[in-house]
């Protein structure tokens, strides 16, 4: 057998409600003081009540920093570092969208380890040690509660990833009821996003693709395949957010181990210098990054096909391959999604600088089932426009 190594997140508590007992989760885990970061859109919709109760009855003493942005910037990492010393934070949750998780784990490890932002992008660099860490996803998408990555934009727009097993979390907390008010877009969005890991798990060029990756990849597939449109057509369905939110942090530790490639690489440029959100840039070159791609992972395709659409079993190899592409493009305008990158508002003299942006992404590209040079970057870019 080839060897692998395979981290996660080492408890996960999941269950409807299950942020309401936060104070008891992490009781004795995470210090006595904790610094709570988040957007300002998850603490005015009043998310963070029921935690903050919790945390106030298990005595538990917290600050809040809640100006986390998309795609966030250094300066706000910093910011929340500074507010993390300054509290005296003995532990860090992190409780919101993917970016507030990812912000959270970066304030949790400079905190603690003393490490220079500069100095950590890249795999392996940050060696910690951290603060304790708990995270509380709100959205069935990134699976960051589950991955040893924060994705961080630097200068104007590119972005760069810290990856380090140090900053995987101590805690995972899953409860459906914080996705109940996430409009349908944004599921709709975040739920593509979580299918994009799976598949680039699962078909990952990585020495490091392995049969656990895969067999979490294709479990998730199958929960969110399942359950997507009943998420985003009927949003108070806590059966399917509950299956939403466990299908994503299935592909976050199939990713995690088996890393994206190409399909995240042409969709960082797009976030980065149009502020498109991650899940729907994803969702506008997903289907002609796997057509690209067929010819080298038509047999992996052809497997994954049924787990998403299972009207496809019975077909051929090549139909099932075929009719996963096409679905998935599809599911993308079925779920109300923009389809064309003219849909949001990327001018065509723009492709030639996302292609070449997107060559920098060589922490992903390397893992891209088959090679993918500027100009196939240019040509899926047009094919998108």
């Amino acid at each position: 057998m080839t060897p692998f190594v395979f981290n996660t997140t080492p408890s996960i508590v999941s269950g409807a409600g299950s942020a309401a007992r936060l104070g008891e989760i992490i009781k004795g885990r995470l210090g006595q003081r904790v610094l709570i970061v988040t957007d300002a859109g998850v603490a005015k919709a009043g998310l963070l009540d029921a935690a903050l109760e919790s945390l106030t009855a298990a005595e538990i003493g917290w600050a809040i920093f809640s100006e986390v942005v998309a795609d966030p910037p250094e300066a706000v990492i910093l910011k929340a570092l500074e507010q993390a010393k300054t509290f005296g934070a003995e532990g860090v949750v992190g409780l919101g969208g993917g970016s507030s998780l990812d912000v959270a784990k970066l304030v949790a490890l400079l905190a603690r380890s003393g490490e220079p932002l500069s100095d950590i992008y890249g795999v392996g660099l940050a060696k910690g040690p951290r603060l304790p860490l708990a995270l509380v996803p709100t959205t069935a998408g990134t699976g960051s509660e589950v991955t040893p990555i924060s994705i961080v934009t630097t200068g104007a727009s590119e972005k760069k990833g810290v990856v380090s097993p140090v900053i995987l979390p101590d805690i995972a907390v899953l409860d459906a009821d914080l996705t109940l008010k996430l409009p349908p877009h944004v599921t709709a969005a975040t739920g593509v996003d979580a299918m994009v890991h799976a598949i680039e798990a699962y078909t990952s060029a990585s020495a490091n693709n392995n049969p656990l990756s895969r067999m979490l990849a294709m479990e998730a597939l199958r929960l969110l395949g399942a359950n997507i449109r009943t998420a985003v057509t009927d949003g108070d369905n806590r059966d399917a957010r509950g299956k939403m939110l466990l299908g994503s942090l299935l592909a976050g530790q199939a990713f995690a181990n088996s890393p994206v490639a190409a399909v995240h690489a042409l969709a960082y440029p797009i976030g980065g210098h149009f502020h498109v959100p991650h899940g729907l840039s994803n969702a506008l070159v997903l289907p002609h990054v796997l057509a690209f791609n067929a010819q080298a992972a038509r047999a992996a395709y052809s497997e994954l096909a049924p787990l998403a659409f299972p009207q496809l079993a019975e077909k051929g190899m090549a139909e099932r391959c075929e009719g996963f592409i096409m679905g998935l493009a599809n599911l993308s305008a079925e779920l109300g999604l923009q389809q064309r990158l003219r849909d949001v508002k990327i001018p065509k003299d723009a492709l030639a600088m996302l292609a070449a942006d997107a060559m920098k992404q060589t922490r992903l590209l390397v893992n891209n089932p088959r090679p993918l040079r500027e100009e196939d970057a240019r040509a899926i870019y047009e094919k998108a426009w």
